[in-house]
């Protein structure tokens, strides 16, 4: 059976994905489905840069503002449904084109991990989260000595994780892992990167836009998030410094600054993950490289893969 046909755009926080994303959906007439972990959450626009309200008229998106800031969502959560999107865009006779920059979600769908489906144990976890991290992960090298090697033990959340799948299936992490590199992936997929030679340009980007982001209201968008200050969506990137600016703990451009430079060490975690896939094909950005050219070098390479034909 002829598998589904998807386009994928992956990167780094503010490397200009989804403008990417959004003029591949005009040229091939598709449909977006965000694949980012933050986005899912309603009443957190500005901080997680979602589109504008006529881009989401424009272009359908999907899996945006879909739960709660304090609800649970898994990367099984987000796998789940993006499948089911997928299915329905291409039934409709779209093309699916994927967008976001949480490459843990992307991979999974992608290469088809089966343990992405393995569902959580509410319980389990919320014992788990009451342990120090370093018990979490002296655990994890007990089951899955491969995984505690790769995983940075303050990364509780996916520490966790791993102990999750283990404590469901007896099965390790890494094996499940192994597994699904030998299985055949569920799409036709074409995964477009836009990868920066010189990072500095990438971090000037992020500099611009956490001040956009100040200047459009994310101040306002934190405090209305109060009720929510403590759920793991509240601590992302750009809410927990401002709610210590909030609080007296900061002046605003202490948080500003703390915010920019996080968002930087992020990025850096984004493209060593990235970088160590195969499946990505990049395009290099430069400082001198426009808009123009990164769509005219994506459309090429999209015609040249067969993935989709331009619509007329």
């Amino acid at each position: 059976m002829t598998k589904p046909k998807l386009i994928a755009v992956a990167g780094p926080t503010a490397s200009g994905k989804s403008a990417l994303a959004l003029e591949l959906c005009r040229r091939f007439d598709g449909e977006l489905v965000s694949c980012d972990s933050m986005q899912i959450y309603r009443r957190m626009d500005i901080g997680t840069a979602k589109p504008t309200a006529e881009e989401m008229r424009e272009i359908p998106h999907h899996l945006i503002d879909i739960v709660e800031p304090g609800e649970s969502f898994s990367c099984a959560d987000w796998c789940e449904m993006a499948k089911t999107a997928i299915a329905d865009i291409t039934a409709r006779g779209k093309l699916p084109i994927v967008c976001g920059g949480t490459g843990l979600y992307l991979d999974n769908l992608i290469t088809g991990n089966t343990f992405a489906e393995i569902k959580c144990d509410e319980a389990y976890r919320e014992e788990m989260l009451t342990l120090s991290s370093e018990k979490l992960i002296e655990m994890l090298r007990r089951v899955d000595p491969e995984s505690a090697a790769a995983i940075h033990p303050n990364n509780r959340k996916r520490v966790v994780r791993a102990l999750e799948i283990y404590h469901a299936t007896g099965v390790p992490k890494s094996e499940w892992d192994r597994q699904s590199r030998t299985s055949e992936p569920p799409y036709d997929a074409l995964v477009l990167g836009l990868r920066y030679a010189d990072r500095s340009v990438l971090y000037r980007r992020i500099d611009r836009r956490v001040d956009e982001m100040l200047r459009l209201g994310l101040i306002e968008e934190v405090r209305a998030l109060s009720d929510s200050y403590s759920s793991t969506s509240c601590q992302a990137i750009g809410y927990k410094e401002l709610f210590d600016y909030l609080d007296g703990s900061s002046t605003l451009e202490e948080a500003a600054e703390k915010i920019k430079h996080a968002t930087r060490n992020y990025a850096k975690r984004q493209m060593t993950w990235f970088n160590s896939k195969s499946y990505i094909t990049w395009i290099d950005v430069s400082e001198r490289t426009t808009f123009k050219d990164i769509v005219n070098n994506a459309v090429s390479l999209l015609t040249d893969s067969q993935v989709c034909v331009i619509i007329d």
